[in-house]
């Protein structure tokens, strides 16, 4: 831990020459106890964090082709207890940045490598699926930096770090403090992207390629380019779908309460209904979500899976793992009840089976999507604590 913390990059004075290159250090729960973290400090954890992923795979939807029974060895087991993730914009500055932590590895018994995920993003700047990636993200009040949403408040800082006051008025503690301070929960997911059982699908529920093009944006809210279908809903707009300033300023309650723009059901509305009257306050589930791509993209066309694994490894950021991650995942992706949708789930990473349905309002009569398969799949996981780096020292002075 003490030889880690010294790779870490500090979100204080990112001023190294790997300025733009980020290394992190995540700890599982397995981990905290091999470190010899004594009990009542772990008991001071929050309970789904202790659990861990794969105890809560059923609420979360993780059943059938996505159990942890059908997980990637060794996610999802007692026998991950350090993540270290590092991210750079090219190959060289990344193998840089990581070989301090490989080299504390390397050089000492009782720790070895087990797993590893390589991933980038993809020449098209999307995700596998098509769509351009990383549009919406929280203003975090005293961060100085702003959201991509220039109608919604700044969150509280202790929606997303431990040690501050929360939308609700709390403070995410451990024992002791420094343990936590400054601290926060990452949820890393590996979901498979079924990609040409995706397009399949839309091609042959659709009457064409503009209605292709056009089921694709009502199951997402945006267009392939980005463009909101609440700023756009019949055409696309690659140049607003591009501008940083203008993709993702928009609401719901005034101009779209039901849905003909972007569908209630669509994912981006679901994991983010804004101001939407649903049942239930938005800003207390509110995480930060950022996702980079695993495995080559499909050539575009093709219809039949080549049996090359794709998809994205997953990453929330988040104070309150129950309400923000485990709610959002159960409540929003999984059931539509929030919205007055019934049992429907997320047209895109529902875990629908082979039964999932999808409401696209419209005048005078409703179009209804049937037979939604599983288009992602969960291959793993696990929930982590990411410590600051004084509880990185802190941890390195344990004796076990």
């Amino acid at each position: 831990m003490r030889r880690v913390s010294r790779a870490v990059t500090s979100a204080d004075n990112p001023t190294s020459p790997l300025a733009d290159t980020w290394v992190s250090v995540a700890l599982t729960y397995q981990g905290l106890k091999a470190l010899g973290v004594p009990q009542h400090s772990l008991d001071s954890f929050a309970w789904e964090f202790r659990q861990g992923m794969a105890a809560r795979a059923k609420e979360l939807g993780d059943t059938g082709e996505s159990a942890p029974e059908n997980w990637e060895t060794p996610l999802g087991t007692k026998d991950v207890h350090v993540i270290i993730v590092a991210v750079s914009p090219d190959e060289g500055r990344l193998e840089a940045a990581l070989e301090p932590a490989r080299k504390a590895y390397r050089e000492m018994t009782g720790i070895e490598a087990i797993w590893r995920q390589n991933c980038h993003a993809l020449p098209s700047e999307t995700e596998p699926f098509g769509y351009r990636d990383g549009i919406s993200h929280p203003a975090i009040e005293g961060s100085g930096i702003p959201g991509s949403n220039p109608g919604e408040q700044p969150l509280r800082a202790g929606e997303f770090v431990l040690g501050y006051p929360d939308e609700l008025g709390g403070v995410q503690k451990t024992e002791p403090e420094v343990l936590g301070r400054n601290g926060t929960y990452v949820v890393f997911r590996k979901l498979e992207q079924r990609v040409a059982e995706f397009r399949s699908y839309l091609k042959t529920n659709s009457t064409g390629p503009e209605d292709e093009e056009l089921m694709a944006a009502k199951m997402m809210g945006r267009w392939r380019s980005g463009a909101p279908l609440a700023l756009c809903p019949f055409h696309d707009n690659p140049e607003l779908g591009s501008d940083p300033r203008r993709n993702n300023d928009f609401l719901y309650h005034e101009d779209d309460p039901m849905g003909f723009k972007t569908p209630c059901g669509s994912h981006i509305r679901r994991t983010n209904p804004r101001d939407a009257e649903i049942a239930g306050v938005t800003r207390i589930h509110r995480m930060i979500r950022r996702g980079t791509a695993y495995g080559p993209p499909l050539p575009d066309g093709v219809l039949e899976d080549d049996g090359v694994e794709r998809g994205l490894m997953f990453a929330f950021v988040g104070a309150h793992l129950g309400r923000q991650f485990e709610f959002v995942q159960s409540q929003w992706i999984n059931d539509g009840i929030f919205f007055g949708g019934g049992a429907d789930k997320d047209p895109i990473t529902g875990s629908n089976g082979e039964a999932g349905s999808f409401t696209v309002p419209r005048r005078p009569v409703r179009r209804r999507l049937q037979g939604i398969p599983h288009f992602v799949v969960t291959r793993g996981g696990e929930y982590c604590f990411m410590p600051g780096l004084r509880a990185l020292r802190w941890l390195s002075d344990l004796q076990t």
